[in-house]
């Protein structure tokens, strides 16, 4: 899979959270399973956020998704639909990558890999 290291590829980033790890794990291997993500980092994290005139804090668990501009709608979508939360997180942005990381996301988000 060995590829030129100054070659760049266009991906995404996407970022969302979910209530706890067992939430955050379930939702990443649905996303895996569906070939919308070559992967999914997460951390824990806690949050204080403006809700419903109030603010509030949360123990979460933030999920960044690594896929590619074409499984960003699909993807979106998943969440929407998959997602613990009536309004979950959802920030996306582009970014690149290169060299063997490229030609792996790549291939991973084939249905089939």
């Amino acid at each position: 899979m060995a590829s030129d290291a100054t070659e760049t590829v266009p991906m995404v980033l996407a970022l969302t959270t979910e209530a706890n790890a067992e939430k955050a794990e379930r939702l990443a291997r649905a996303l895996l399973d569906r070939h919308l993500v070559a992967c999914v980092s997460l951390q824990p994290s806690r949050a204080l956020y403006r809700w419903q005139g109030a603010i509030d804090q949360a123990e979460e668990v933030q999920l960044l998704l690594k896929t590619n501009a074409h499984q960003l709608n699909a993807l979106h979508q998943a969440v929407l639909a998959l997602h613990s939360y009536d309004t979950p997180e959802w920030i996306w942005w582009p970014a690149n990558s290169s060299g063997d990381y490229s030609a792996w996301l790549l291939e991973s988000l084939l249905p089939g890999a």
